[in-house]
């Protein structure tokens, strides 16, 4: 018996991930569903699951909160709407990373990998220690984008990464502004698909539609209680972070 803890606020991604569970070939029990910061660690300070589902953003609160209170000693499954917390994810256990919204394919990758953690650790004692392999083997250091290349009717011209101050997703297209305020259309139709090619530690999304590039970052003001304004290189206006990835902007600006 494998048992489960979900920890989501959604009711339509609880049911999806039941249902999911439910048709897996071998006996599992989801042992407790829960939707804020606060319960999740009353919760795990007294009961030990096999395996948990978690999402990130929380009626309460952020859910790395929790993992700061409470040792949690069993893999993570991670599912989410946003694409930047992944570092902060295998830090806490994380063995994979569901962007919602996840396909019954793309969910069982990510079982099949909890699966194949489970198997190569035949006893409590050393499952730390066989995370910390698994992650190690699974997660090794990856190659980033140097460059984007931009095609126009005259030719192809390439872009640095470095030099771009940060991208913007708007009706179907992605576009990278330079330090000069010019901007360039990319091939690149999300941005989903720019952040997995980049460095998590420089380039961060601020809100659903815009990332930025830390180095190119020159002044941050408050802008309401929960969002703030930040000014980059070769732009007259400021862009703001959303208020549920402000807390995590905090974070990751002082790293």
């Amino acid at each position: 018996m494998i048992k489960i803890l979900i920890i989501e606020d959604e009711i339509p991604a609880r049911k999806k991930l039941k249902r999911f569970i439910e048709e897996l070939e071998i006996e599992t029990l989801v042992v407790a569903e829960i939707d804020t910061v606060e319960t999740a660690i009353n919760f795990l300070q007294t009961t030990n699951v096999d395996l948990i589902f978690s999402d990130i953003e929380l009626l309460d609160g952020n859910v790395f909160e929790v993992y700061k209170e409470v040792a949690v000693s069993c893999p993570i499954i991670f599912s989410t709407a946003y694409d930047n917390f992944w570092m902060n994810a295998f830090e806490v256990n994380g063995i994979d990373y569901l962007l919602k919204p996840f396909s019954k394919e793309r969910f069982m990758k990510a079982w099949d990998k909890f699966i194949l953690l489970r198997n190569t650790s035949p006893t409590e004692n050393n499952l730390l220690t066989d995370l910390s392999k698994f992650l190690e083997q699974n997660f090794k250091e990856k190659q980033y984008k140097k460059r984007f290349s931009v095609h126009t009717n005259q030719g192809i011209y390439f872009l640095d990464t470095e030099s771009i101050v940060f991208f913007e997703a708007k009706e179907g297209v992605v576009f990278a502004f330079d330090t000069m305020g010019k901007k360039h259309l990319l091939k690149e139709s999300t941005l989903h698909e720019i952040v997995e090619l980049l460095d998590a530690a420089v380039f961060f999304r601020i809100n659903r539609s815009e990332l930025i590039n830390k180095n190119h970052i020159q002044k941050i003001e408050r802008y309401s209680k929960n969002a703030l304004a930040i000014k980059v290189t070769g732009l007259d206006n400021y862009l703001k972070t959303s208020q549920s990835n402000t807390a995590a902007f905090n974070d990751w600006i002082e790293q």
